[in-house]
């Protein structure tokens, strides 16, 4: 009888544990992916070129006696951290939903475009395990990119127009570490937001065998939410809409802060992730994977 005759269940159990890769080295494995190419850096670097173009426009424009434009913008010469939220503001229609839209599209897409998604299936890695990486990989990176906007205008923001105490929409002022604190929140909650959408695009990346057709995709299923929510005889579906809420952390900034529409747009971008992600995984534990 040979010693693999002999070998226990357990035994057997505790060398496939061994072969089979931890979720956090795969995480980490994923997330050296992401940050490691250049288009990424690249995306992440107009994002975090946006803040500073508008605090120096303002800068222009207050200096020459020109002014206007959203509350955001008119609130910036009066406390640099106004800047981060005007650039939040100007970039959640566009700019970041196109980040995360690449990221995600070339989750499951890109693997298959490379031809590389047979092999990572076979470290063994898992159906299950390789989406949930996936999706927890674009959720960090909705979170980093969030954050690079809001770094750099709080930064750009500081240096170019101060500090202090921060008036609050509600007419009361707050001092400056609470109004950081405030901004971290509005951060966090527009990741979350924003982590609703890489869901939706993590289920399309399943569908395809082309990150762009995906990335594609995913830029208009945002456009066109966007769009409805600007229709009035659309109202009843306006709630439900994944980008309906994002405009919503505005009332951060308010005294007391509303809390209401703030925990429908969390509960509402929770749905679409939790359904996005089942109906990922439903159509890429059934998927026939040639590439």
């Amino acid at each position: 009888m040979s010693a693999a005759d002999l070998e226990t269940p357990d035994a057997s159990a505790r060398q496939r544990r061994t072969r089979r890769p931890g979720f956090g080295r795969f995480l980490r494995s994923e997330l050296r992916v992401i940050f490691g190419r250049r288009r990424n850096l690249a995306g992440l670097a107009v994002l975090a070129v946006v803040p500073i173009l508008i605090a120096i426009a303002v800068r222009a424009s207050s200096q020459d006696g020109s002014g206007g434009g959203p509350e955001f913008i008119t609130a910036i010469t009066g406390n640099g951290i106004f800047v981060a939220l005007a650039a939040l503001g100007i970039e959640l229609v566009v700019f970041l939903p196109l980040a995360i839209a690449a990221i995600s599209a070339d989750a499951v897409a890109g693997e298959a475009n490379l031809g590389t998604l047979r092999y990572l299936l076979t470290v063994p890695a898992g159906r299950f395990r390789l989406l949930a990486v996936k999706y927890a990989a674009v959720v960090i990176f909705a979170i980093v990119a969030t954050l690079t906007v809001s770094v750099v205008g709080v930064l750009i923001g500081l240096a170019l127009f101060g500090g202090g105490d921060m008036t609050l929409f509600s007419g009361t002022q707050i001092g400056m570490a609470e109004a950081l604190g405030r901004v971290l929140l509005t951060t966090l909650y527009l990741a979350f937001g924003f982590a609703a959408l890489g869901a939706i695009g993590l289920f399309i990346s399943t569908l395809t065998e082309q990150p762009i057709g995906a990335t594609v995709a995913i830029v208009l299923v945002n456009i066109m939410s966007f769009t409805l929510d600007s229709i009035q005889q659309l109202a009843w579906l306006h709630p439900w809409l994944v980008t309906h809420w994002w405009t919503a952390f505005g009332d951060l900034f308010r005294d007391p802060i509303a809390w209401d529409s703030i925990i429908r747009g969390l509960l509402v971008a929770a749905g679409y992730a939790v359904v996005f992600w089942l109906a990922a995984w439903a159509r890429f534990s059934t998927k026939d994977i040639t590439s």
